[in-house]
């Protein structure tokens, strides 16, 4: 039943987004950039209420006072593509931070540099944190909230990766406050292959990091934040009868070994 689930929910939420991307299209290219985030947030929540039905994955966000009403980074744990779905009506017009790649998928690409989205050229490494601070202080101004994923890239769960320096840069650079966020999006909604899970995933939004620290304290703080509650999300888990089959890596984290 599982794999049947998870199937059709593929099939009906790639066809949603591609429907959803042509019949808006024109509307969005003469909208208000309030009116253009209204019909995302919309898109986003029906996304998330498919996922819900057909699967029966629900969502649970914690620490949500810990979100500055104001201009902020946030920098949550990256599993899956769940998140940069799931984060958009809970966050202020976020700029995320993405590979310059995606700007060039049809329709998307165009949607996302519409809303404002932040691409960084990975191939020009000199120039790569220049352009995106360019794109950053300008969604500060806007007081928008600045999602920026510290590792870089999707880590299935249980597992890390070195964090990389974005974070730190934007945070230096731009002196505003950062939210970790723990996750454990991976374990319902995979990495790469493999079937969509019912279940519960939680987002923990932590404390904010607050401006001034040099770069080894503030990159503790973050990992210990987003790690941390990460874990403790997938103890969660794994508490529930429902839980997904355990990796590796996984097991390692549960048990307090990894």
């Amino acid at each position: 039943m599982t794999t049947i689930r998870s199937l059709a929910f593929s099939v009906l939420f790639y066809a949603f987004m591609a429907l959803y991307l042509i019949v808006f299209l024109p509307i969005f290219a003469v909208s208000t950039t309030s009116f253009a985030w209204s019909i995302t947030r919309v898109w986003a929540r029906m996304s998330l209420g498919l996922f819900r039905i057909v699967v029966g994955t629900h969502a649970e966000f914690t620490g949500k006072a810990n979100i500055p009403k104001t201009a902020a980074i946030i920098a949550p744990k990256h599993q899956s593509y769940w998140e940069t779905l799931a984060l958009v009506p809970e966050l202020e017009r976020p700029a995320f931070i993405l590979k310059k790649e995606l700007m060039r998928i049809p329709l998307f690409g165009w949607y996302a540099a519409r809303l404002g989205m932040i691409p960084v050229d990975r191939t020009r490494r000199g120039a790569t944190l220049a352009s995106m601070l360019d794109g950053a202080t300008k969604a500060a101004a806007e007081g928008r909230h600045i999602v920026i994923f510290p590792e870089g890239t999707r880590t299935a769960p249980g597992e890390t990766t070195s964090y990389k320096s974005g974070a730190f840069f934007l945070y230096d650079k731009l002196g505003l406050p950062v939210v970790p966020a723990g996750l454990n999006s991976g374990l319902y909604w995979p990495k790469k292959k493999g079937p969509y899970r019912p279940g519960t995933v939680r987002v923990a939004f932590q404390p904010a990091i607050e401006p001034g620290l040099d770069r080894t304290e503030f990159t503790a703080r973050l990992e210990a934040a987003i790690e941390g509650s990460s874990t403790d999300l997938l103890r969660q888990a794994y508490a529930q009868a429902d839980a997904p089959p355990m990796t590796a890596a996984v097991r390692l984290k549960v048990e307090g070994i990894g």
